[in-house]
């Protein structure tokens, strides 16, 4: 299909074409916020890391915690927890759950509005089948009246005209599938960086069980 044809695609399709567009739209608009996000919070998170590490290893937990309070990254935030608790702590396990409690808080964030894609994916499909499904019924409709040598004619018409409907609605499921897995498999990624600074961390100090 060539750029020429793309109006008359998108006219043939029928009226439920438009709400399959706004999904297009909003799609594009969470896809390039989130990979803008995860980006940046992946690029701080490693910078803010490289600075830590150093500190922990030597054991300077009050400058590290320093560093990690005034960071606004997600590894700041865990790591910040843990540093805090960590402070004239004999166990290891109040301070484990301090970092759990704040990765379960950090990670609704790293994850927000990712999944809208899935849903876009899912919703544009049905609404180009439903699409579908509405321009077939008004083109047998309009078969009734018709000369019978032209109704092979005219089906033929308004079945193409239907299928558009369903083509767009796939054409924007699909690669909303894709960005969703991959940029489901960046958040994970992410979040495995900051359970493995945790884990780091608490080895770090050295507590019993």
């Amino acid at each position: 299909m060539s750029l020429s044809n793309i109006p008359g695609f998108f006219q043939a399709g029928g009226l439920f074409m438009y709400p399959i567009l706004a999904l297009l739209a909003l799609g594009l608009a969470i896809t390039i916020e989130r990979m803008i996000y995860l980006k940046k919070a992946h690029n701080e998170s490693r910078t803010l890391w490289s600075r830590l590490l150093p500190l922990i290893n030597a054991g300077n937990y009050s400058e590290a915690e320093k560093i990690a309070s005034n960071s606004t990254t997600a590894i700041g935030r865990v790591l910040g927890y843990g540093l805090a608790r960590s402070k004239g702590a004999t166990k290891r396990g109040p301070v484990e759950r301090a970092m759990e409690e704040s990765l379960m808080e950090v990670t609704p964030q790293l994850e927000r509005r990712t999944h809208y894609l899935a849903t876009f994916a899912n919703v544009a499909t049905l609404l180009g089948l439903l699409g579908t499904i509405i321009g077939l019924i008004h083109g047998f409709g309009a078969l009734a009246d018709v000369n019978p040598a032209q109704k092979q004619d005219l089906l033929s018409g308004a079945v193409s005209e239907a299928m558009n409907c369903t083509a767009f609605g796939l054409m924007v499921a699909i690669p909303f599938l894709l960005i969703h897995s991959w940029l489901q498999s960046v958040t994970d990624s992410l979040v495995d960086q900051i359970e493995m600074a945790a884990v780091k961390f608490l080895n770090s100090l050295g507590l019993e069980d």
